[in-house]
């Protein structure tokens, strides 16, 4: 998926041209800032179904999943009504989009719209798969999905029609397909996705004080994203937020590699504390953690050095300001997938609202920051920066919370995640560095730092990043496939 995702990211920035390719960005960004409670809700159901698989529950299961599909449905027609009032006046009345595309905009609006109903229709589904651990599933849909994106990038090139309304029809038809495979597999697999008509306001009413302090989080995020995508499209034009746009793609991609290892610690992380087992609970947060940097570190060393090479190779046009916003995207990252676990042990808990209004707060004073960086004349850069500042104090009180929360010492954390990461990010990039610094701008010189960048990580990571237990289930593992040959 990673390598089907920088390929048509290619493609399709060459086949729309960078105001098109800006413009599809900024839109769909007008539709996620409404779609703030599809996060927040998903979180939430991820979090009931895995919770009652860990008591074994299986009628409160078929409950929860019933008025999971329920609450989908009522926000996906509040989302649509929503966007139909306040979306369509914002995109034609404040928007800084050329008059002449305006039509295809306000269609990539409409089509973004049916798209983004559909995946939060199909949610629940995806919480169900991931909730059992049956990745496999999960990983050939996900394939599946890759490949229809794929043929999405060639058809567009050779389209007699508008490209830019071409290309949002064609990800919409993307999505019902991928809903359909969802649910077919999850109906024929899991007893409790049959859907019955329920309104048990108990249920629903815990689910939705749950989902509504998460929402508060949710909305930081995309503040954080989408809001400062829409000011940098007021301040700076479409331009700048194709530049985004790219930056975002590869950073998505990486993000994507990087999530779908998360994706299966993450319901050890709450069944654990459903059996309230803390101790394991510890161990599994501090391995996700861990590992999540290490896997983004792994390909952002080498792009963190030679961006402006790597996407003059992989694009024909490349917007200005995209290599400095992929470093900058890239060194956000590498301290919120820090986090990715520390995030699924708060949801486990249930009690979120002291941690959502502190770290929800925090993330939402990005936005009016980066509004009067750029009344002030800042550069567009300055976003980022401020992004970056706020992200590590986040991380900051975020362990302070879960101290209380869940019982994790810092000082354990510490010990198992953050000075691993910061150890082998250190040792790592001395080799990389120096070949950088000695040898002058070429190809010869991105292929040596990769090969660098990778023999520098897989060592650092082996004899400082991991604990002698996981040194020797490596080592079991090298034994078994020599063996083997």
């Amino acid at each position: 998926m990673m390598a089907v995702s920088l390929y048509t990211s290619r493609v399709v920035l060459n086949a729309l041209g960078i105001d098109d390719y800006g413009i599809y960005n900024v839109v769909g960004g007008v539709v996620a800032m409404f779609s703030m409670l599809s996060g927040s809700l998903s979180a939430a159901i991820s979090r009931f179904i895995t919770f009652e698989l860990g008591k074994g529950d299986q009628e409160r299961l078929n409950k929860i999943f019933s008025a999971s599909v329920t609450i989908q449905f009522l926000i996906s027609l509040a989302i649509v009504i929503l966007v139909e009032m306040i979306g369509v006046w914002f995109l034609n009345a404040k928007m800084s989009i050329a008059e002449n595309r305006l039509f295809a905009a306000n269609w990539v609006l409409q089509l973004s719209v049916i798209t983004f109903v559909i995946n939060l229709i199909s949610v629940p589904y995806n919480a169900v798969i991931i909730a059992h651990e049956k990745m496999s599933a999960f990983a050939y849909i996900s394939i599946l999905e890759a490949l229809g994106k794929l043929a999405v990038a060639f058809l567009i090139i050779i389209s007699p029609f508008d490209k830019l309304i071409f290309y949002a029809f064609l990800m919409c038809v993307i999505s019902i397909a991928i809903r359909l495979a969802y649910g077919f597999y999850c109906k024929k697999n899991f007893d409790e996705c049959t859907y019955y008509f329920q309104w048990d306001k108990g249920l629903l009413g815990q689910m939705f004080k749950f989902a509504g302090w998460n929402f508060f989080g949710a909305g930081s995020q995309l503040l954080m994203t989408q809001g400062v995508n829409i000011l940098m499209n007021l301040f700076f034009g479409v331009a700048i937020n194709a530049a985004r746009g790219v930056a975002n793609q590869v950073d998505h991609a990486v993000q994507q590699f990087v999530n779908n290892f998360t994706t299966a610690v993450n319901p050890q992380i709450t069944k654990s504390y459903a059996a309230n087992d803390l101790t394991y609970m510890h161990k599994l947060v501090c391995i996700g953690s861990k590992y999540s940097f290490f896997l983004t570190w792994f390909f952002a060393l080498p792009l963190l050095l030679e961006a402006d090479i790597v996407l003059h190779i992989w694009l024909k046009t490349v917007p200005e300001y995209a290599p400095v916003f992929l470093r900058l995207t890239l060194l956000i990252s590498l301290i919120s997938v820090v986090s990715n676990t520390l995030v699924t042990s708060m949801l486990a808990t249930g009690n979120i609202k002291r941690y959502q209004i502190i770290i929800g707060g925090l993330g939402m004073c990005v936005f009016p920051l980066a509004y009067v960086a750029f009344r002030f004349g800042l550069p567009v850069e300055s976003a980022y920066f401020i992004h970056l500042a706020v992200f590590v104090v986040q991380l900051i009180f975020r362990l302070f919370l879960l101290r209380g929360m869940i019982k994790l010492k810092i000082k354990y954390f510490w010990d198992n995640a953050l000075s691993k990461d910061l150890q082998v990010g250190f040792l790592s990039s001395v080799l990389p560095l120096s070949v950088f610094f000695l040898m002058p701008d070429s190809f010869l010189r991105l292929t040596i730092i990769i090969i660098a960048s990778i023999l520098s990580n897989v060592v650092m990571m082996y004899i400082v990043g991991m604990s002698k237990n996981e040194r020797g289930v490596v080592n079991s593992y090298i034994i078994k496939l020599k063996n083997k040959f």
